[in-house]
């Protein structure tokens, strides 16, 4: 039985460790590609570029390992069925979940340790990650050059040059567009050849040029005010320029330490709790003026007496009118109480309104965090129920190599990731709760999954038709059983 179960295992570990990075690299090349414009022609540090790297791949084991273990089990088990090694144990005696026993501790370990990484390594990664890819998005382009396109990396700055010699960085035919000037004048500066780089520390532009000219447009600080145009000549001109944005800084990461993905399963418990007494709190501050000053009360039971409104709660100028009484009010008098009576509804508007789109934000937060709340515990358990699925699933198919469990995988992933997506879109929305809608996939594949291991175990085939005719027929010979004589006569008939 040892051996047997070395052998389940060692033709288990093979496969789940090649498809573990397969997807992992895929993912990570997804990523890649969508920040991909942020991180070209920044001059970043290959150490960046790494440190980004590893902490995404640590965001990407979540969404990598019920992929990777549906596909190696798939493997596995489709190998053990296309060698007649499955064949052999069950002729020895050996059901089918008393093979796949190793395999179940197996995949129990990933889906305790996916867990720990989930709720103790992504938090921190994802601050680091996010911390990381703004620092990256605030950088400037690198200082580099394309022979005759201009270079708009500063602001209010514009450099053209017609060729750059690769080895001494000569620039011949430099044309520099100047508009930095506060007053709204502009300089505009050609040279023969000249030199620009950064500085060491990179907080300045060193501009050094040769046989050129410079030409200042100045208005004056009246915009009638006629403009006129300097030139100056020079054989060689030096300037340093002030710079930002051109040094790599990096931000306190704690700033990004907000986020629902940046906190654990406690931290978020935490938050749920403290974001359900904001919510309750906002929408009592937000109804409340309303109920006390008895407008928009469709309730007459809430209002006594419920013909009365009130015009002033000072009452120094009128202390209440019954809705009868008004007709009877001088002209002077029906419009102070109209206009008091505008003034709090479009006052009790305007707060209802505040305190109302308060109350939402703290709702959304709310929503995620009880969605990343869930989510934690959801995806080691999809881990388990794709392990469900893909082991009898291989059992039945009997087909190893890469070719149909891939296939198989991408199928039942994508339809796993649609479900997941659209559940978590609902809950986000507050249509459905956090629980069904964080949950939704697991409760759609498990139903799936017993139906497979059912099958498997049966030695059922799949794709038997004639077995499928004949429950149909069952269930619709039971419909009809159901329905009046001469529905069940015309049925006949047909």
């Amino acid at each position: 039985m040892k051996t047997i179960y070395k052998l389940i295992l060692k033709s288990y570990i093979g496969p789940m460790f090649a498809t573990f990075f397969i997807v992992i690299f895929i993912l990570m090349m997804n990523f890649v590609w969508r920040y991909i414009d942020d991180l070209v022609g920044k001059g970043l540090d290959a150490a960046v570029i790494i440190e980004l790297i590893m902490y995404a791949t640590v965001n990407m084991i979540q969404m990598g390992l019920p992929l990777a273990v549906l596909l190696a089990t798939i493997m596995t088990m489709g190998n053990l069925g296309e060698n007649y090694e499955l064949l052999a144990m069950k002729s020895a005696g050996m059901s089918l979940l008393k093979i796949v026993r190793p395999l179940v501790f197996v995949v129990l370990l990933i889906s305790i340790g996916s867990f720990f990484i989930i709720n103790n390594l992504a938090p921190y990664s994802n601050k680091k990650m996010f911390s990381i890819i703004h620092d990256i998005q605030r950088q400037n382009q690198a200082l580099e050059f394309q022979d005759g396109l201009f270079f708009n990396g500063i602001d209010n700055m514009s450099i053209r040059v017609e060729h750059q010699n690769p080895e001494s960085k000569l620039l011949t035919g430099v044309l520099i567009y100047d508009n930095r000037s506060s007053g709204g004048n502009m300089t505009t500066t050609i040279a023969d050849s000249g030199y620009i780089r950064l500085s060491e520390d990179k907080r300045y532009l060193l501009v050094t040029l040769f046989n050129g000219s410079t030409y200042e447009h100045t208005r004056g600080s009246q915009w009638y005010t006629k403009s006129s145009l300097r030139r100056h000549t020079f054989e060689r001109q030096d300037g340093q320029i002030p710079m930002t944005g051109f040094d790599f800084e990096r931000s306190d990461e704690n700033l990004f330490s907000g986020s629902s993905q940046t906190l654990n399963i406690n931290e978020l418990q935490h938050n749920i709790d403290s974001l359900e007494m904001a919510v309750n709190r906002t929408t009592t501050m937000a109804y409340n003026p309303l109920l006390r000053d008895q407008i928009f009360i469709k309730d007459p039971d809430a209002i006594s007496p419920p013909d009365s409104i009130i015009v002033d709660r000072s009452e120094k100028v009128y202390a209440k009118y019954l809705l009868d009484s008004v007709p009877t009010l001088s002209t002077r008098q029906k419009q102070k109480v109209y206009s008091n009576a505008r003034q709090s509804a479009i006052s009790a508007r305007n707060s209802f309104s505040f305190d109302e789109s308060t109350s939402k934000e703290a709702l959304n937060q709310l929503y995620r965090n009880k969605n990343e709340w869930h989510r934690k515990l959801a995806l080691p358990v999809s881990i388990f129920i794709f392990f469900l699925v893909g082991a009898p699933l291989g059992a039945i198919i009997r087909k190893g190599g890469l070719g149909t469990p891939i296939v198989i995988s991408v199928i039942f992933f994508v339809i796993y990731y649609i479900i997941s997506m659209s559940g978590e879109k609902m809950a986000k929305e507050g249509t459905w709760s956090s629980l069904l809608g964080m949950w939704i996939s697991s409760i759609v594949l498990f139903p799936l999954a017993v139906y497979l291991t059912n099958k498997a175990t049966n030695d059922s085939a799949l794709l038997d038709f004639d077995w499928y005719l004949g429950k149909y027929k069952v269930c619709k010979d039971w419909v009809v059983a159901k329905l009046p004589q001469r529905w069940q006569d015309k049925i006949n008939k047909k």
